[in-house]
């Protein structure tokens, strides 16, 4: 019987320079446990990447980027492309909501970065999710469908097993207002009801589904047990190594065999 793993991510954001990212990281180390079926991922700024790609162990933490150009390289000044990237991180992070609404990328640039990534053999962690005016608008569901349709245009059914997807409602990010349980339940069935249309009923039960926005402690177990959640993509609390341990130990206790 497989083991349903669970994905923790902890995204640094733009916090913690090369020296303290490295002694952050040792700290981790020292506190999260590994487990066979817990996959953790740290994504830190992308000017430490490159010295934590030669300290990390990576049978207990994978390397995420926070952002690349979707381009493999050319005339981009101040860019860093996937496939700089390529060997030194293990997974991406595309379409997180700072990145659609603080520096203006459209669905275009996110299609564009995920099927980049995947010629790169990084694994794309795609953010999709609503605004509180699009929420209270009610076109939630219009919004996801519209942002997983084309963040996986790109994507064969082959290839889309290596894909993961979270959802962050982005009135939720960074503002201690969390999702209610039910309403991540009902979009992430939106999400998956979409992959089956796309790509057939066992790509939807088998893609991992992750669920962001003012995690806590606290609130990771009610969320860990959600039975069409596969992990969590942290933000604030990644940052406090002691609060990023328990909830790691947490997915490890809401691990739950699979039937093949």
């Amino acid at each position: 019987m497989a083991v349903d793993k669970k994905i923790i991510v902890g995204n640094w954001k733009m916090n913690l320079n090369v020296q303290d990212s490295s002694l952050y990281l040792n700290k981790l180390s020292n506190l999260v446990k590994k487990y066979r079926d817990v996959e953790v991922i740290v994504a830190p700024s992308t000017i430490t990447l490159q010295t934590l790609s030669l300290q990390v162990d990576l049978k207990q933490f994978k390397l995420a980027t926070q952002n690349f150009y979707w381009r493999d390289n050319g005339s981009y000044t101040g860019e860093t492309s996937a496939s700089q990237l390529r060997g030194i991180v293990q997974y991406a992070i595309i379409g997180h909501s700072e990145r659609r609404h603080i520096f203006h990328e459209t669905d275009k640039d996110v299609r564009n970065k995920v099927a980049s990534a995947m010629r790169n053999n990084i694994k794309p962690i795609l953010c999709i999710g609503e605004t509180a005016w699009e929420r209270s608008s009610g076109e939630t569901n219009d919004i996801i469908r519209d942002q997983l349709l084309s963040g996986l245009s790109n994507i064969t059914s082959e290839e889309l097993d290596k894909v993961v997807i979270a959802y962050e409602p982005v009135w939720a990010i960074g503002t201690g207002q969390n999702a209610m349980p039910n309403d991540v339940s009902l979009a992430v069935k939106v999400i998956r009801k979409q992959v089956e249309h796309l790509y057939g009923a066992k790509a939807a039960k088998d893609i991992k589904i992750l669920y962001g926005g003012s995690i806590t402690e606290t609130s990771a177990s009610d969320y860990l047990m959600l039975p069409d959640i596969n992990g969590l993509l942290i933000g604030a609390a990644s940052l406090n190594a002691n609060v990023f341990s328990e909830i790691v130990k947490k997915a490890h206790k809401e691990s739950k065999p699979k039937k093949d």
